[in-house]
């Protein structure tokens, strides 16, 4: 069922670039009958067209109708740029000093070197 609906939605989308090939195919299903009726030059006898100009103005109808579509939605479209700007309160943070006497620290020598925390990247 979710393939179903995942082709159906597929297609959905990719509809509007097959626009042209929807005009197309409609076109050859109904030739003979466009021919003989919608044709300009159906009562020329030697007729070459064959509906074609039908095709011609189907297709021109369709790619006009497409662009004015497009320049709707540019017409539409609006970028709306906001500038958020916060505020920052850069006071100044008072320095606390700790009166421990930290240079006991440093006056041993160290013992060993941990392997775990430093080691090459493994190939």
């Amino acid at each position: 069922m979710k393939r179903l609906i995942i082709i159906a939605l597929s297609l959905l989308i990719l509809s509007p670039s097959f626009g042209s090939l929807f005009v197309y195919a409609s076109f050859k299903i109904n030739q003979k009958e466009i021919a003989q009726t919608i044709c300009v030059q159906r009562k020329q006898v030697f007729n070459n067209c064959n509906g074609r100009c039908e095709l011609q103005k189907s297709i021109k109808k369709y790619s006009d109708n497409e662009r004015k579509m497009q320049d709707s939605l540019k017409d539409k479209l609006e970028l709306v740029y906001v500038q958020n700007t916060a505020e920052v309160d850069f006071s100044l943070i008072p320095v606390l000093e700790s009166k421990e006497n930290i240079s006991i620290l440093f006056q041993k020598k160290p013992i060993k070197a941990s392997n775990l925390t430093f080691h090459p990247p493994l190939a």
